[in-house]
């Protein structure tokens, strides 16, 4: 049996209501300083380990932990990552911090910030033109570059992870220091 569950964000706040509960964000640094749920605390998805995640529950007990991103793709990573060093009770935010705004609920605000999957857009979208226009202009061995580029999108898209987003994520930019609400 899978340990791993769902929650909407609705029944979220209903349960944030009622008691405190120990909500991860996986997003970047930069991603949760823009927009997070009060009371979170973030521990990004690629610095994710055991000691950090028990470190933030003290005092939480038995308490499931409930892990968000910003849509639930990288969420629900963390939660397979979780559920394989031994957590019993892992919770992963339906639709992530989008859909949580999207209900209406209210979220701290902090600077606006390009996200991650924007980055990787522009990112893709300006080594495909320039392996392109190399192609084109300088030595058709070039062209490479582009069709590295489209594979790698495909790849991303069909096992839900992205290599670029990932090397996106630890440049400088991206890094603001982890942060907690708490």
């Amino acid at each position: 049996m899978n340990p791993m569950q769902t929650i909407s964000s609705t029944a979220l706040a209903e349960r944030f209501q009622r008691h405190q509960t120990d909500l991860i964000d996986v997003r970047t640094p930069l991603e949760f300083s823009e927009v997070h749920i009060e009371g979170s605390h973030n521990i990004p998805l690629d610095t994710l380990d055991v000691a950090q995640v028990l470190a933030s529950r003290e005092g939480a007990g038995d308490d499931p932990v409930y892990l968000i991103c910003r849509s639930g793709a990288r969420s629900q990573r963390a939660c397979d990552r979780l559920i394989e060093t031994g957590f019993s009770q892992v919770i992963n935010v339906e639709g992530g911090v989008m859909a949580w705004e999207a209900a209406g609920l209210p979220v701290t605000r902090g600077d606006q910030v390009i996200s991650l999957e924007r980055q990787v857009r522009i990112a893709a979208g300006s080594l495909v033109l320039l392996g392109a226009g190399l192609g084109q202009f300088v030595h058709s061995g070039f062209f490479f570059v582009s069709a590295f580029v489209g594979a790698g999108l495909v790849f991303a898209g069909l096992t839900d992870s992205c290599a670029m987003g990932l090397l996106l994520a630890k440049m400088p930019w991206n890094q603001k220091g982890v942060c907690s609400s708490r």
